[in-house]
């Protein structure tokens, strides 16, 4: 038996993703020109995403990670985040970009966009793959977004259902969580 059987219908193509990727970093290429730029990438999820859009980056940029959940293994964001790994680059000064996979209850990129702040950036951005503006419990909104979803528990190109589906080239959703 397939494990895809809990996958629904392909909502974006690895061809769209990667085209949004171009017109985004054109678009952090323009707007950071003058800057030192450091891209955050948000582990595990946002991994395919930020591997794409540095690659369209025509800027000096440096990357770094960080882990956190507030999610476990449910499809319901728990609201307490947990940070499992810290920055290692020190950001004073910086352009920071946050590159998530999806903004979705907002609670985990609220928390990091204010712990981030505390390090004296000259910037905290935030780049996603994707925005559930419906599933939204925490004021907080993306200044780069590649495409915008409904509210659907969205697996595939990084995206997870307790580790699973990450590896889909597209964006689908877990149609038993409907």
């Amino acid at each position: 038996m397939s494990y895809l059987g809990d996958v629904g219908e392909v909502m974006i193509t690895e061809q769209e993703i990667k085209k949004r990727a171009r017109e985004i970093g054109q678009q952090i290429t323009e707007d950071h020109i003058d800057d030192d730029v450091i891209l955050i990438g948000i582990l595990r999820g946002a991994i395919m995403w930020m591997t794409d859009l540095m690659r369209n980056i025509d800027l000096d940029i440096t990357i770094d990670f960080m882990a956190c959940s507030s999610y476990g293994s449910s499809t319901k964001s728990s609201g307490v985040v947990k940070i499992n790994k810290d920055l290692e680059e020190d950001i004073e000064g910086k352009s920071v970009i946050i590159v998530e996979d999806i903004i979705d209850s907002g609670v985990t990129l609220k928390y990091l966009k204010e712990y981030l702040a505390g390090r004296k950036p000259k910037s905290v951005q935030v780049c996603a793959l994707l925005d559930k503006p419906e599933g939204r419990r925490a004021k907080v909104e993306g200044d780069y977004i590649g495409f915008t979803v409904d509210d659907r528990f969205i697996v595939g190109y990084g995206l997870d259902y307790d580790q699973r589906y990450r590896q889909l080239p597209y964006i689908s959703y877990l149609s038993a969580s409907e």
